[in-house]
């Protein structure tokens, strides 16, 4: 089985649609956090019309104010409900950890705190939350970061995705039209839509940048 897992897509249809018109594959699972962000209302409907897997991510466990206020409060009841992990193929989808949709876990993370988040999971866990890819072995258990869709932090603006095949996750990028995702962000008025240009769009996030802020935080 080939799958496309699709991670923090952050309601940025450009990019989900960048990705979706590349993927080769049997089955798609949206990790969480599609939502949470400029066009909650065009990322909803794009991702509900795919036979899909959804997981909930943090942002559908608690749907924000923008989201909430173009959607309809069956739907946001709805994403609230939607499970918390997911097994293909021998693979564990989840979004942070089995557990958790909010543990930090980044490419630099000490073994011992991933064995604890991890505690009593083997195989394969393929995550998302973080927003950089990597992959990572620690003993029985490998953790592989799927990356981020609509709001990557590495060092470059594109989609970043994985492709699972046979239970083999593969890390894959995928170029956006960036001045046509401004110009969408700008005609959705976004309340920080100008600020998500001038530090994701208009320069890219860092991978160093990102996981020292994110390992500075208490898990």
């Amino acid at each position: 089985m080939r799958v496309a897992a699709l991670y923090d897509v952050h309601a940025m249809p450009w990019a989900l649609e960048a990705v979706l018109a590349e993927v080769d594959a049997d089955t798609i699972v949206f990790g969480g956090d599609f939502l949470g962000g400029p066009c909650p209302r065009e990322t909803l409907d794009l991702v509900r019309s795919l036979d899909a897997t959804l997981i909930r991510g943090n942002v559908e466990r608690e749907v924000g104010g923008w989201d909430s206020s173009l959607l309809e409060p069956a739907e946001v009841a709805w994403l609230a409900s939607l499970p918390v992990t997911a097994e293909l193929d021998g693979v564990l989808y989840c979004h942070a950890t089995p557990t958790s949709d909010l543990p930090a876990t980044t490419a630099v993370t000490e073994e011992a705190e991933i064995l604890r988040m991890f505690e009593g999971v083997t195989g394969t866990v393929v995550i998302g939350h973080t927003h950089h890819q990597f992959d990572r072995r620690v003993g029985d258990l490998r953790v592989v970061n799927a990356g981020s869709v609509g709001m990557p932090y590495e060092g470059e603006v594109a989609a970043f995705w994985a492709l699972v095949e046979g239970g083999e996750p593969a890390i894959r990028r995928t170029p956006i039209d960036i001045e046509r995702a401004i110009a969408g962000i700008r005609a959705a008025g976004w309340p920080t839509g100008e600020e998500f240009i001038a530090e994701n769009l208009q320069v890219a996030v860092t991978r160093e940048a990102a996981i020292a802020h994110m390992e500075s935080l208490p898990r």
